[in-house]
């Protein structure tokens, strides 16, 4: 009786070994305590069906707030704690995001250079991209284009992009010309990957580790599978009808989603962005301005003809590997979501009020939270939720 009490009180209020608790303050200026946020959190998992969620919030720059909840494996009743591995999904966009800013800074490359100026033979010889041939315009493809999403490429060249269904024969495509509008692009990541790897001669891993991971201690991090995260705290995804979504162990990094992590780590990794360390400020101005404004109606499929003027008021748009958007009350913002099926994560910045919320979740029900969960830290903000298609799970 003892053991079952202590195992549900570490279920719901997570693991204080692991925890960090202040009270935190919300960007109006209201203040919410831990108890509280346990108590929404509490409420959220049951009612949306949740087994495992990690929440991190920082004010004035700083980490006040980060908790594991529930499971990182149901079936094995193996509690999530904030050392837990768990999959990043497009948090790897906003990463590769900052380390291509470095290679900036360090003058590897210019981000307005056409990448094929960089390469050994034009990209249409390359096997992954040889759909490209009679298409010339892949020589206008610049890095500034691959990290704001408007090369043309599609997201994911198995999935099409004006349907979103699986694409079986997975055509690689320019669908617009490049740097004319935004339309989300995992392939032109892996574009500028293939620049990257090329010209330094090594992977982005080694890149990211080398310049990113071990300078902010981020020690359980990284593009592929290290053996030094050890196998006995690694979380699995959970999908609504009851299956496991084990994760590979990754030997060939992906900019656009290959990123595995803890949300320690990740945490670790935006009070950097957000104390603007690392970078110099013009990076940094570079990195987190808006770079193409924004008029499809939601973010995907990401290739849509039906434009809308709704979010104009909160300038949406896209900087270099983040999102952007500006509030009327509370100045900019920048955020990155990461989606990959049973896992479900998001982050938005609010750097005027020094405030940012981190959520990583291994559950496929993980966006329906997303709004309910950022009110209850950060507040009522101007986040494009209809945009984002994160419709919670208490409306139809």
């Amino acid at each position: 009786m003892k053991y079952n009490l202590i195992f549900i009180l570490l279920l719901f209020i997570g693991n204080p070994v692991f925890s960090q608790l202040q009270t935190i303050r919300k960007i109006d200026g209201t203040t919410v305590t831990p108890s509280q946020v346990d108590l929404i959190v509490k409420k959220l998992m049951d009612t949306a069906h949740i087994q495992g969620l990690n929440l991190a919030v920082l004010n004035n720059n700083k980490t006040v707030f980060i908790k594991s909840y529930g499971f990182r494996n149901k079936p094995e009743k193996a509690l999530m704690d904030t050392a837990t591995i768990v999959y990043g999904a497009s948090f790897s966009k906003a990463v590769f995001g900052y380390l291509i800013m470095k290679l900036t800074e360090e003058k590897v490359l210019v981000l307005d250079k056409p990448l094929y100026q960089y390469l050994k033979k034009p990209i249409a010889e390359y096997e992954y991209f040889s759909d490209l041939q009679g298409d010339s315009r892949w020589k206008s493809i610049t890095a500034r284009m691959c990290l704001d999403h408007t090369t043309g490429l599609p997201n994911v060249r198995w999935f099409h992009p004006t349907t979103g269904k699986q694409d079986t024969i997975g055509t690689m495509k320019i669908y617009f010309n490049p740097g004319t509008k935004y339309a989300y692009s995992g392939e032109g990541y892996k574009l500028l990957q293939l620049v990257v790897e090329e010209l330094t001669g090594k992977n982005i891993d080694e890149l990211a580790r080398e310049k990113i991971f071990k300078p902010f201690a981020m020690t359980r991090t990284g593009y592929i599978w290290h053996e030094s995260f050890g196998d006995s705290n690694v979380a699995v995804g959970h999908m609504n009808n009851g299956d496991i979504d084990k994760k590979k162990k990754r030997t060939e990094p992906v900019a656009g989603g290959s990123l595995v992590t803890t949300i320690a780590d990740y945490t670790k990794f935006i009070e950097i962005i957000m104390q603007q360390k690392g970078l110099s400020k013009k990076m940094y101005r570079e990195m987190l301005s808006p770079q193409i404004a924004i008029y499809s109606k939601t973010q995907f499929p990401p290739i849509q003809e039906e434009t809308t003027t709704e979010n104009k008021a909160i300038h949406l748009s896209y900087g270099l590997g983040w999102g952007y958007l500006k509030c009327p009350r509370y100045g900019k913002a920048f955020f990155k979501e990461g989606n990959g099926i049973s896992w479900r994560n998001y982050n938005i910045n609010f750097p005027e009020k020094g405030i940012s919320v981190v959520i990583m979740i291994n559950s496929e029900n993980g966006e329906k939270v997303f709004q309910e969960l950022v009110e209850t830290v950060v507040g009522d903000t101007c986040i494009p939720w209809k945009w984002q298609d994160y419709i919670p799970y208490n409306q139809k």
